[in-house]
């Protein structure tokens, strides 16, 4: 099992390198396409709101092929689409190349989560989906600060070395993931389905309020903090590695409930606290550490919890979450822009602190009772 489960680790690093990577090459892009930095923030949101719209049509499209098929189709487009974005002039067409890598991660990144939780046993699925999906919190931690850094000075060829990523994700699943049909409808209207129950409506927004908490602020990072950005793009990278490592070994062990309520109060005061991070470089490296291992401790809950809401649609489902993902992106993207605009740094925190408080209180309203962990 384990060793199946790699290549989609490394498939989603490559994907969430890729995603990611542009909050900290906004002012080299700006100054590259003459655009303002809140513009070309807005490639992380035109990324999120084509993933979040697109994930479950193209999973109805593919629903009757093999689970690996899909992968592998994905992770050829994602890598395509990378490489346009690295040659396209005008920022237009890098938006347009964006909309078409959200195709290629809409694709690939809820497939891999139902591999996981399909070739995993109940007592070891928080384990093996956190193990999937923290291919992207090592993105985090290690794809976005070398990509920042990478592209301080020609921002195009961190989209290369995505592409590359891309490239050896693709070798991982044709050398070791197995072929897998899940049972699914190929029916768009069935993709929707599961919104009719009240435990997954309740997951999902709970998933956006929370990435549009935390990401309003993070896409405008730059923005917010005088010490080096690299540095605390590292901290916060490792910290999201370490939550979600520990937030899937501990969902097993205490249920999701109290993950995910301990995760978002701790990174939503965090986020409130994000002017002490100008105070001294080890204390911003601190905040962004913390902040990061928060946030990121719910992640395999949240999974968890969409597996159990709804275990007799898990693909559907999982989908679901990834679109609810990105649509906290996409939220993230344009009200942080708008804030960074007319507030400052000041409209950023606010808002997002905010946002998070709202997911705080949603969650404690609708998620009385811990789904006991089988």
């Amino acid at each position: 099992m384990t060793r199946s489960l790699y290549p989609l680790a490394l498939g989603n690093f490559a994907v969430g390198t890729g995603m990611f990577v542009t909050a900290g090459l906004v002012e080299p892009i700006a100054h590259d396409l003459d655009v303002s930095p809140a513009a070309a923030g807005q490639m992380m949101t035109v990324f999120a709101l084509s993933y979040a719209v697109l994930s479950p049509v193209l999973a109805a499209v593919t629903a009757r092929l093999s689970r690996r098929t899909v992968l592998i189709l994905a992770m050829v487009f994602f890598v395509a689409a990378n490489v346009l974005s690295a040659l396209a002039p005008t920022y237009t067409l890098v938006l347009v190349t964006r909309v078409l890598a959200a195709v290629g991660a809409a694709m690939f990144t809820p497939t891999a989560s139902a591999v996981a939780s399909a070739l995993s046993p109940p007592e070891r699925r928080g384990r093996a989906l956190a193990l999937v999906m923290g291919g992207v919190t090592v993105a985090a931690a290690i794809g976005v600060p070398l990509g920042t850094w990478l592209g301080a000075t020609e921002w195009r060829a961190t989209l290369w070395a995505v592409a590359g990523l891309g490239v050896v994700g693709l070798v991982g699943v044709l050398a070791f993931v197995p072929h897998l049909r899940l049972e699914a409808s190929n029916r768009i209207r069935d993709r929707f389905a599961p919104l009719a129950d009240r435990a997954l409506l309740a997951v999902l927004l709970t998933q956006l309020l929370m990435f549009a908490a935390a990401f309003s602020a993070y896409t405008y990072l730059d923005s917010l903090i005088d010490v080096p950005l690299p540095a605390v793009l590292w901290a916060w990278g490792f910290g999201a590695v370490l939550g979600n490592h520990f937030g899937g070994r501990l969902t097993d062990l205490y249920g999701p409930r109290r993950m995910i309520l301990l995760g978002l109060a701790g990174a939503t005061l965090l986020m409130a606290l994000a002017p002490v991070a100008n105070l001294a470089l080890p204390v911003a490296l601190v905040w962004s550490f913390l902040w990061g291992g928060l946030g990121w401790l719910v992640g395999p809950s949240q999974l968890y919890r969409t597996v159990t809401a709804v275990p007799g649609n898990v693909p559907v489902a999982l989908g679901l979450l990834s679109s609810s993902q990105y649509a906290g992106l996409f939220v993230a993207g344009m009200a942080g822009g708008l804030a960074l605009e007319w507030y400052g740094r000041a409209g950023v925190i606010v808002l997002s602190s905010v946002i998070g408080l709202v997911a705080l209180l949603f969650t404690l309203a609708t998620y009385r009772e811990a789904v006991p962990v089988r």
